[in-house]
């Protein structure tokens, strides 16, 4: 076995977060020291890549903040990232969505993704069962 990896996922906390891809509009909890306090701020927006494996993997989020785009890239297993909440799944062809950054308007919208009525309750009793193993 590579003696980088072993390392890394011996000294690593692997946190347990939901699964989300490009497209979907999401919620990060994130850590912020202000000289001797710590806060969470909360990030929404929509993921437009998902980039690397294992302990560097990370993602992108882009939002728009009083008319102007803001992106951010977060490593999934960041110590001050404190939870991620999918908000909606999007409906994307692409796994790295950079076109939205040239749309304006009515153009950067992204679809939702709809359920049918059976696939609706599984997914429901799927984030039940996810948030019943947290608390």
């Amino acid at each position: 076995m590579n003696l980088i990896k072993y390392v890394e996922e011996q000294l690593l906390k692997k946190k347990e977060h939901p699964a989300f891809k490009a497209g979907d509009t999401i919620t990060v909890n994130y850590k912020i020291k202000e000289g001797d306090k710590e806060r969470i701020q909360q990030y929404q927006g929509i993921v437009i890549q998902r980039r690397g494996a294992g302990t560097s993997a990370s993602f992108t989020v882009r939002k728009v903040s009083n008319g102007v785009g803001v992106e951010r890239v977060f490593p999934i297993y960041s110590p001050f990232i404190e939870s991620i909440e999918v908000n909606k799944e999007g409906v994307v062809r692409r796994a790295r969505i950079y076109y939205i950054r040239n749309a304006k308007g009515k153009k950067a919208r992204i679809e939702e993704k709809q359920y049918g009525r059976a696939e609706e309750v599984a997914a429901k009793a799927e984030k039940e069962a996810v948030a019943t193993e947290k608390v």
